[in-house]
């Protein structure tokens, strides 16, 4: 009985000091995802299934990513977050806004990538700010970029009727081909 007290007071002691080592900047990072990832959802699923049970839900959804960046979690979240938009758009007859689609997408993305960098950085890590801010700014560009392509593509959905529909899909191959392309050169260039 005295080692398994012992133990105890060992594992208490460990984790005390694992605590007093945290630093601020992996914590911001970590509080970034939740409040990405609970943002998200939020924009994401209809107001009508927002009730305290599923907002507890979704909360707890939130905060998983922000714990385990380096496992399933972040995925997990985006799972949900997309399973909350075909609910509203396909369960509650929610008209697809392209406003809501641009900031879920880019919520998602913004979780993605702090998850990325939680996943590298230790609880201990003393980070330059400036680190935070260039990746920050790095996401952001992605984003905007994916934004103007994502507005101009909607847009060339519309010209035409029914054959706008085919030059948007014809012009969103292209671009993933072109991506995929640029991609595989980048790879190779390493």
């Amino acid at each position: 009985m005295n080692d398994l007290v012992e133990g105890l007071n060992e594992r208490v002691r460990a984790l005390r000091y694992g605590v007093r080592r945290v630093s601020p900047t992996p914590l911001l990072v970590r509080a970034g995802i939740f409040l990405s990832v609970l943002v998200g959802l939020l924009v994401a699923y209809p107001a009508q299934a927002l009730i305290p049970r599923a907002l507890l839900a979704l909360t707890v959804v939130a905060l998983l990513p922000a714990i385990g960046p380096r496992r399933v979690w972040p995925t997990f979240a985006a799972l949900v977050t997309v399973g909350g938009w075909l609910l509203a758009t396909l369960g509650f007859d929610r008209p697809p806004a392209l406003w809501r689609l641009l900031a879920v997408a880019t919520l998602l993305y913004l979780a993605h990538t702090l998850a990325a960098l939680a996943a590298l950085l230790p609880y201990d890590a003393v980070v330059d700010p400036d680190l935070v801010l260039r990746w920050l700014a790095r996401a952001g560009g992605v984003v905007l970029a994916a934004a103007v392509l994502g507005i101009v593509l909607a847009w060339l959905g519309g010209v035409g009727g029914d054959r706008g529909s085919q030059a948007a899909t014809v012009a969103g191959l292209l671009v993933a081909v072109g991506l995929s392309g640029l991609l595989a050169w980048l790879l190779r260039r390493r």
